[in-house]
C-alpha cells in the first residue's frame, strides 16, 4: 500500500520565495496546492512535479475576495487534510505615499493583509478539528521599520507579524503551530514589480530565496514563533532592530528607498 503523502498548501508559488518553499515541501515528503494569480505558476508546478511531489494548480487573484474563496473551495475539493499551509502572496509599492496610486497601495492590503487573513480563517478551523497542522505566515524584516517610501507594504508586514504571533499564543493548546517567515531583501522580482529599480535596496546584493525559503521551512517544521530568514546581514538587521528607535529606523529606511537613492 503506497503511502499518503501530507498535504501543503502554498501561494504566491509561481517564483521566488514561494517557489522555494513550495520546493521545500516537494523535497520533504509533501503534496502540494500551489497558488498564484499569474500563468508562471504552471511552469513552477512542472519543476515540482519532477521533485515527486503530486501538484495541484489553482490560479486566482487573492487580492479578492471571490479569489480566497475559489481557492479554498479547491483546497476542499481535495477531500485532504491541509498538515501545512505557506500564506506567502504579498506585493509591494514603492515611492511617496502622497504620489501613489490609491488602488495600488489599497492591492497591497488587499493582497498581503485582508486575503491572508480571509485564507487563515478558512483553513485553521480545519486545522483545528484535525488537532494538527503549521502555517507559515510571510511576513518581512521590513516588519520591524517604519517604511519611509514604502509606508504601505511595511506597515502590512507588521500586521502581518502581529498577527501571527497572536494566533499562535491563541493556538498554543490545540495541535496547531504559527510560524513568522521574516525575510530580509531577497532576489526576487519584488523590487522591480514595486518599482524601486532605481532605489538603493532595489540595486544593492540580496539574499538567496532557497536560503530563506529553507530558514522559513525548517522554522516551521520545528514549531517555532518567527525566524528572521536569509544572510548573516539580515539577521543581524534583526538583531539591530529590536534596539534602534524608531526615527533612526525610518532614516535609514529612507536612505535605502527613496527613489533615485540608488543612482
Amino acid at each position: 500500500m503506497n503511502e499518503v503523502r501530507p498535504l501543503a498548501v502554498v501561494t504566491g508559488a509561481s517564483s521566488g520565495i514561494g517557489f522555494e518553499l513550495a520546493k521545500q515541501f516537494a523535497e520533504n515528503g509533501f503534496d502540494l496546492l500551489v497558488n498564484a494569480e499569474d500563468p508562471g505558476v504552471e511552469g513552477a508546478a512542472d519543476r515540482l512535479r519532477a521533485a515527486g511531489a503530486d501538484v495541484q494548480v489553482v490560479r486566482a487573484d487573492l487580492a479578492t475576495f471571490d479569489g480566497v474563496e475559489q481557492l479554498y473551495a479547491s483546497i476542499a475539493a481535495t477531500r485532504r487534510p491541509v498538515s501545512a499551509a505557506a500564506l506567502n502572496a504579498g506585493v509591494g509599492q514603492g515611492g511617496a505615499f502622497l504620489d501613489n496610486d490609491l488602488a495600488d497601495e489599497a492591492r497591497i492590503i488587499d493582497l498581503n493583509i485582508t486575503s491572508t487573513v480571509h485564507l487563515a480563517k478558512r483553513l485553521l478551523p480545519d486545522m483545528v478539528a484535525e488537532h494538527d497542522g503549521r502555517v507559515l505566515i510571510t511576513s518581512s524584516i521590513a516588519s520591524t521599520m517604519p517604511g519611509s517610501f514604502h509606508a504601505v507594504y511595511n506597515a502590512s508586514k507588521s500586521f502581518l507579524r502581529s498577527f501571527a504571533e497572536a494566533l499562535r499564543d491563541e493556538l498554543r493548546d490545540t495541535g496547531v503551530t504559527v510560524t513568522s517567515l521574516m525575510p530580509g531583501p531577497t532576489a526576487t522580482g519584488f523590487f522591480h514589480r514595486a518599482g524601486m529599480d532605481d532605489t538603493r535596496v532595489g540595486r544593492q546584493p540580496k539574499d538567496d530565496p532557497a536560503k530563506v525559503a529553507k530558514d522559513g521551512f525548517d522554522a516551521l517544521m520545528s514549531e517555532r514563533g518567527k525566524v528572521v530568514a536569509g544572510s548573516l546581514k539580515t539577521k543581524a538587521q534583526g538583531v539591530a532592530s529590536k534596539v534602534l528607535p524608531d526615527k533612526l529606523k525610518a532614516a535609514a529606511h529612507r536612505r535605502l528607498a527613496e527613489p533615485g537613492s540608488g543612482k
